[in-house]
């Protein structure tokens, strides 16, 4: 009895540590991610008013509940609803200063003429984003700031260049599917316009730099890393040229799309992703080899603290890897922990990892409030925060577990312990977001990491460093050899591989936020209250998950039709050549075989089928019937109000049918909301004038 009560007592003081003063910031970071995804999720803007007195209310709340608490748990309390609504107004201040203007329907062709800003890799060509100079027919203050256009032809520019080319612009995509990437709202917060493709190819002009030094420094910038990102591609071997380049500079453009396709069917995508493990073994590296050469100065190491120049010379590194890799969210909040480790060195203060994880998590969110709801901010600081945790517990049994498996088998441990905590915390985003798992990921990480941590990553590190003094080469061709090594390894385990499993359920939004909530416990308890509290957390995620509504059916804009086969897992069936987009969910999902009938029956679970009506036959007159129709049947008799034609699809920009226990339900997306990003009554800002007068004539008319 006494050894329970002794139990409980420690659960809760493990749970009331919580409350701490080290659990704060912590609690405040995960309180302003909550309300930062809050605000972009509302149906509605909030004005300027109300955001500010929420926000000021706020404030008073806490300079009372500081002054008058009594017990930690309720100044807790207090913290976690400040940063909820402090979350919430730097999404809106965030909205407020990257207004910028976006076409609301496609052009005609047009002449564009801007600043090359950056290339990236497309399944189509090259996709250049364009800073806009101006676009023929656009008024000043109605051109988009930044258009992103598919360049098919050969690529004769770079990035920094002024061209001119012949383009057709649309708005940024709106999701397809509910739930599924909603690009226009990245979009919007990019300052990304217009989207489309070129005619032709893209020409050099004679404009010089841009006005303003910030533009200039930008594109100079963009300049030097595509330099830099060619120069490591052809330096590193042709083999492993691509990856190097995406390693080093960030730049995924050269990296080829079967080594590419194995990474992300393996597990291994993260690698593209520079983050912690880059910028850590920079910043440490030349750490050590600045004090290391300064220790042997003899009259400078007596007189000045030279661990103190090395972190100072070991941010300015860091500082410039960041630039040059393309600052992404895992790289940023990389850099921000780096650089308070290394402050700490230079005023002699303590570095403590979860508090510098929570200081993280807060600078990103005041700066990109938006990137909470993204795949690479959540996967990045889950991974972090996970491998925090599991580094204090691991710590503080290190010396028992050494005696044990040896120096070499406790390193290797780690590296197996790593490797397993990093997946189990991404996982659930990763099943939220792609719902996809490599059955061969976990193997291929505690095969090829090793490669990674003591071989890759040192001779990216010093690429970077010698770079800066033009010697990169002496370690380039180790850099290049050793992922040579992991891509053979990587496309071993993939061949290995019986295929990428997906998920036959998407998982809810609720659910994630249980698993999210979850993961956050066991950074902030300790103890046994860590596995406890993350239990008591999982097991309504779990219960949410299992009892998720399937789709049965979603036919898209593009004309494609997704149909859930008997065991629910979905396949695409090509029916119609529509003008929209597909889900980016089902970007990968496998083809199914048409019957060319006028009259198709495809399976489904349970005792649904699904019933294609027509053929399409295209002219000039009529390219697509608009009378092509789907029908919904269970046990073989047609389902009211499960009826649709391409017209009705068309109009509402794709229809998607979810099963729920024995219901049935039809969901149309609105795209169309009083959100900056999908605004319902904006101007007709899309159509140039001149060119397209016509067009421009009849809806004026309209509007009449």
């Amino acid at each position: 009895m006494q050894e329970g009560d002794g139990f409980f007592r420690k659960l809760m003081r493990d749970t009331a540590s919580v409350a701490g003063v080290d659990s704060r910031p912590l609690l405040f970071a995960f309180a302003m991610c909550a309300g930062a995804a809050a605000y972009l999720s509302l149906p509605i803007e909030p004005t300027r008013f109300e955001v500010a007195a929420l926000f000021s209310a706020a404030i008073i709340m806490l300079v009372v509940v500081r002054w008058l608490h009594r017990t930690d748990f309720t100044y807790a309390l207090t913290i976690c609803l400040f940063g909820t609504i402090v979350g919430y107004s730097s999404g809106a201040v965030r909205t407020w200063l990257v207004n910028a203007p976006v076409i609301t329907a496609e052009t005609r062709p047009v002449m564009l003429e801007g600043w090359v800003a950056n290339i990236e890799a497309g399944e189509k060509g090259a996709r250049l984003k364009i800073k806009v100079h101006s676009i023929a027919g656009f008024p000043a203050d109605l051109q988009p700031e930044l258009v992103r256009v598919t360049h098919r032809a050969r690529l004769e520019v770079s990035s920094g260049r002024f061209v001119r080319c012949w383009v057709v612009l649309r708005p940024p995509p709106s999701p397809a599917l509910p739930g599924d990437y909603d690009f226009r709202r990245q979009a919007y917060y990019q300052k990304l316009g217009a989207v489309g493709y070129v005619q032709g190819r893209c020409r050099g002009g004679v404009l010089g730099p841009p006005d303003g030094m910030g533009q200039q420094a930008a594109l100079w910038i963009s300049a030097q890393r595509r330099l830099l990102a060619s120069y490591v591609n052809e330096a590193a071997g042709e083999r492993a040229g691509g990856l190097a380049a995406a390693l080093v500079a960030g730049d995924r453009s050269f990296l080829k799309a079967e080594d590419q396709d194995a990474l992300r069917d393996t597990g291994l995508a993260h690698l593209l992703a520079i983050s912690g493990l880059h910028l850590s073994i920079v910043g440490g590296l030349t750490f050590f080899l600045i004090r290391r050469t300064l220790v042997l100065i003899e009259p400078l190491a007596l007189r000045v603290p030279v661990q103190k120049i090395a972190a100072i010379v070991a941010l300015l590194t860091c500082a410039a890897y960041l630039i040059v890799s393309g600052a992404s969210v895992s790289t940023q909040r990389a850099f921000i922990m780096a650089a308070i480790v290394f402050l700490a060195v230079v005023f002699d203060r303590a570095a403590i990892s979860l508090r510098t994880f929570a200081i993280a998590l807060v600078i990103i969110i005041l700066l990109q409030p938006e990137s909470v709801v993204t795949p690479g901010f959540q996967m990045s600081f889950a991974a972090t925060g996970g491998l925090i945790a599991a580094y204090e517990v691991w710590r503080n049994h290190r010396s028992s577990r050494e005696k044990v498996l040896g120096p070499i088998g406790f390193a290797w441990a780690s590296i197996i312990m790593t490797s397993v905590v990093s997946d189990a915390a991404t996982a659930p985003f990763s099943f939220f977001h792609f719902e996809r798992l490599s059955p061969v990921g976990l193997f291929a990480n505690f095969a090829i990491m090793p490669v990674v941590t003591f071989v890759t990553a040192p001779a990216a590190a010093l690429t970077v460093i010698l770079a800066i003094f033009g010697h990169a080469e002496l370690v380039l061709r180790i850099l290049g050899q050793s992922l040579e090594l992991v891509l053979a390894m990587t496309h071993f385990f993939n061949d290995l591989s019986p295929g990428v499993v997906r998920m036959s359920v998407p998982m809810p939004p609720l659910a994630l936020v249980f698993l999210s909530l979850a993961l956050g416990a066991m950074m902030a308890f300790s103890g046994w209250a860590r596995l406890i509290g993350g239990a008591i957390l999982l097991a309504p995620a779990i219960w949410l998950w299992s009892t998720a509504p399937k789709i049965v059916l979603h036919w898209s804009a593009s004309g494609d039709v997704f149909i859930a086969d008997t065991k629910a897992m979905v396949s695409r069936l090509e029916f119609v050549d529509g003008d929209g987009l597909a889900p980016l969910r089902f970007s990968e999902v496998p083809d199914r075989e048409g019957c060319n009938l006028e009259t198709c029956d495809y399976r489904s679970f349970s005792d649904i089928s699904i019933k294609t009506i027509g053929i399409v036959e295209k002219n000039e007159t009529d390219p697509v019937s608009d009378a092509l129709r789907i029908e919904i049947l269970r046990a073989g008799s047609a389902i009211d109000n499960l009826t649709f034609t391409w017209a009705e699809t068309k109009d509402a920009g794709g229809i998607t049918v979810y099963a729920h226990d024995d219901h049935l339900y039809v969901v149309r997306l609105q795209n169309c909301t009083e959100r900056p990003w999908r605004r319902c009554n904006e101007m007709a800002t899309a159509q140039p004038r001149g060119g397209a007068v016509e067009y421009f004539d009849r809806l004026i008319r309209n509007a009449g």
